[in-house]
């Protein structure tokens, strides 16, 4: 085999592990728990009341810039690249073009920003490898929220593998996302802290 056909097996063996292990979760995790893979460990954390309030506002910021029509989507499973890494981001928006595949879902390739809440029990995977795998695919900008510090992280400029451009913001202040895809400001004054 050559190393494509082999990178090719491998995606097809982590998917066809990632879709038995969401089938398994939908008939057992009770509706309000958040449950994804990182890779190949199921994470399981309940939905918070400032968490939920921080994804509404992010969400609203993009329908107001791009309209209702836009293609965003909350806890919606998606695979990224790595070892069975299906992912449920808090937010993510989709190209306008994006279609998604009967079968397999939402593409990684058509995802243009993510922002992920941190909760407490599994904030290592949004700063860990949550990070790095939105930068392996290429995800333009990545905004992680952190209520318990009351900061969000912005990473933008993925290339190879990795960001190389990070910003700290405290909650409060206004983050400029004009110089990215999504030509817009973020204003967090309104963002609940833990």
């Amino acid at each position: 085999m050559t190393v494509l056909e082999d990178r090719i097996a491998m995606a097809d063996d982590n998917a066809q592990h990632l879709d038995e292990w969401f089938e398994l979760l939908e008939r057992v995790v009770p509706e309000g728990i958040k449950a994804e893979v990182v890779e190949g460990a199921v994470h399981m954390v309940p939905q918070r009341d400032t968490h939920f309030e921080i994804i509404r506002r992010i969400i609203r910021a993009l329908e107001d810039r791009f309209g209702m029509d836009v293609k965003v989507r909350s806890d919606v499973r998606i695979d990224f690249p790595g070892f069975e890494n299906g992912f449920c981001p808090d937010v993510m928006k989709l190209r306008d073009d994006a279609e998604r595949d009967p079968e397999r879902g939402w593409c990684h390739e058509d995802v243009e920003f993510v922002a992920e809440v941190i909760s407490r029990g599994t904030g290592m995977n949004d700063y860990g490898p949550k990070k790095a795998a939105y930068a392996q695919a290429d995800v333009p900008v990545y905004l992680i929220a952190d209520p318990y510090q009351g900061r969000c992280h912005l990473f933008t400029d993925p290339k190879d593998g990795e960001y190389r451009t990070e910003s700290r913001f405290d909650f409060g202040e206004r983050i400029d996302l004009t110089h990215t895809l999504l030509d817009l400001t973020l204003d967090t004054a309104t963002f609940p802290r833990d």
